[in-house]
């Protein structure tokens, strides 16, 4: 069929073409083309007259029609650029450069309430996954700068051109940071975080979020053909139909980017946006897209846009996200314990600092759901958890699983009755270190067969690791300090260290006190054979033991008033180790978009302070 479509093209093109200039322009040989335009004729798409001895073909109005499908049906192809699909996104870019008088500040600095616009945009990337999120500023850059400072993710590039150019020009500006495949964000925007899940999941490496009319009068209306975005405009004269509007998130494959940067080279027009580069590179290449017609999102461009938004949009929008939450937790634990719905009777937050945890009910039934936070898969080992959570519970020193999935993290375990959560406070009540010292010891002396080992010395060549990944910083005398730390390895071995079964994350709050006085120690996602005064070491420095409390602890544990030096000098080592460690660990979470304040810099200078006492 292609073959006759040439012949057909080359013929409307020019009636008194002969046999031979239609075998050379079609690359066909002239007996092909002899047998095509009998075809042709066949099918009522062509008449052959004579004009002497010479033939004319004149395509008939079949032909005509039949071409025209033919041309149009050429023009939609598109190139498929990738192979490979669902390829990880750790990256973002940001436009916000421009300028909205009447806010005397970028629009991302707006309040939502109990924060800024900004502060949604990162907790939603971070908990997403996205290690580096680029900023292009312009207007009032000195916001971003400012903020920035506590958000070691962040990337900023200044436009300074910004007042005299469109979006596309602060797009290329990022073109020395951007490495790899990306999300485009505009600030000026408020959004579901379902729809940063949603393009995140999309196979296409190249795809927009599109959303129904908003009828908002300033919409980039678009059209879908063949399953790729065709077209894109904000003037609605231009289409035949209309499928969507696009909101201003997208997912860009460094392939493209490079292919938009390129054509950008010979752009005349200053004030190009990049969502019509983007479409010119569509004209090739396929762009897929998500469409979720009833996302709740809205644009701010104005005070009235704003002030419409957080009295009618934004109450509606986190009831949004909340429902959609507890939806998906529901399907989970329907799927993972095969009950019905109904039997759910309730779901609420239950807080936690590395994970997310939920309270739910269960025909009655109280439980504890985990759900790992993200990027937790690089640091801890959920099988080793799993099997060492295991033991635990049969050691009768933690609460019972009912469910743990090692490949996802997610466990729901039995709620403790009537639970009292220690604090850095009450851990200092005499009665209250008689029963942690006690279940630490238990743990310590029962020859539980961990698969694991906790090494602090390979921890910390692991955080390095990830905190390069991660493009994090460290402190600036950190290289003294660490050389000075991993010495303390040689000194441990000379003090002789025991190996045994050790939770290695022994803060006040996962010891949980229950029914009849009986203690629990939960959280065993650090858990691995160590020597036991790493945890003694542990819970003095985050209960912040005084010297006094310290030694009323530690006769506890051993049962006697008479402690060797050698388990003291072990346990201020440790204390060294640990507060160096968990300082690199805070580099690594700020590097992802966390804050934690001081917490870091403060731990890294008592281990400091404590390396003087050796």
């Amino acid at each position: 069929m292609e073959k006759l479509h040439k012949i057909l093209y080359i013929i409307n093109d020019n009636q008194y073409v002969n046999q031979r200039e239609l075998a050379d322009k079609s690359g066909l040989s002239i007996g092909g083309v002899n047998g095509i335009i009998k075809e042709l004729e066949e099918l009522g798409y062509l008449i052959i007259e004579k004009e002497k001895r010479k033939s004319i073909y004149k395509v008939t109005e079949k032909g005509l029609k039949n071409l025209e499908k033919s041309i149009q049906k050429e023009k939609n192809k598109k190139i498929k650029m990738h192979q490979e699909i669902n390829k990880k996104v750790t990256q973002a870019v940001i436009l916000a450069a421009g300028k909205k008088e009447e806010f005397g500040m970028p629009i991302a600095f707006l309040d939502l309430n109990e924060k800024k616009i900004i502060d949604r945009f990162m907790d939603i990337l971070n908990e997403h996954g996205i290690e580096k999120v680029v900023i292009v500023t312009g207007y009032k850059s000195e916001y971003y700068e400012e903020y920035s400072k506590k958000n070691k993710n962040i990337v900023l590039v200044k436009n300074d051109k910004y007042k005299w150019s469109g979006t596309m020009m602060s797009l290329s500006m990022v073109k020395d940071i951007i490495d790899d495949d990306f999300l485009l964000l505009e600030n000026d925007m408020v959004f579901e975080e379902r729809a940063i899940k949603e393009i995140l999941k999309s196979k296409d490496r190249d795809c927009m979020i599109i959303t129904s009319e908003s009828g908002s009068g300033d919409e980039a209306l678009v059209e879908i053909r063949d399953g790729y975005v065709y077209k894109m405009s904000k003037d609605i004269h231009q289409f035949n139909k209309i499928d969507g509007e696009m909101i201003g998130i997208s997912k860009i494959s460094y392939r493209v980017f490079e292919k938009m940067l390129e054509q950008f080279k010979e752009n005349k027009n200053p004030y190009l946006n990049y969502e019509y580069m983007l479409m010119d590179i569509g004209r090739e290449y396929k762009i897929g897209y998500k469409k979720i017609d009833d996302l709740v999102w809205s644009e701010i461009d104005s005070m009235n846009h704003y002030n419409k938004f957080i009295k009618r949009i934004y109450s509606r929008l986190l009831r949004k996200e909340q429902e959609i939450k507890i939806n998906n937790i529901k399907q989970k634990l329907k799927d993972i314990l095969k009950i019905e719905e109904n039997e759910i009777e309730e779901i609420v937050p239950a807080g936690g600092m590395t994970n997310k945890n939920y309270l739910v009910k269960i025909s009655g039934q109280e439980y504890i759901l985990r759900m790992p936070g993200n990027g937790t898969e690089s640091m801890i080992n959920r099988v080793n958890e799993k099997h060492n959570s295991t033991l635990a519970n049969e050691l009768y020193i933690d609460t019972d699983i009912l469910y743990f999935d090692e490949m996802t993290g997610i466990k729901i375990s039995k709620l403790i009755e009537n639970a009292e959560t220690i604090n850095a406070q009450t851990a200092k009540r005499e009665d209250i270190m008689e029963l942690t010292t006690s279940i630490l010891r238990k743990l310590h002396t029962s020859e539980l067969e961990f698969k694991n080992k906790f090494d602090v010395f390979s921890e910390i060549i692991k955080y390095e690791d990830l905190l390069k990944k991660a493009n994090g910083k460290n402190y600036e005398d950190y290289n003294d300090i660490r050389d000075k730390v991993m010495k303390l390895e040689e000194e441990l071995q000379n003090l002789g260290r025991e190996i045994k079964p050790c939770h290695n994350d022994t803060v006040p709050e996962n010891f949980i006190k229950g029914n009849e006085n009986r203690l629990y120690l939960i959280d065993w996602e650090y858990s691995g054979s160590n020597d036991p005064m790493w945890d003694l070491a542990a819970h003095i420095i985050e209960c912040d033991f005084s010297e006094d409390e310290e030694e009323l602890f530690l006769q506890k544990y051993f049962q006697t008033s008479n402690i060797e030096e050698k388990y003291k000098k072990k346990i201020l080592i440790f204390k060294i180790c640990q507060d160096f460690l968990w300082s690199l660990w805070t580099n690594i979470k700020e590097a992802k978009g966390d804050d934690f304040g001081s917490y870091g810099i403060d731990r890294y200078n008592r281990a400091k302070e404590n390396l003087l006492k050796l």
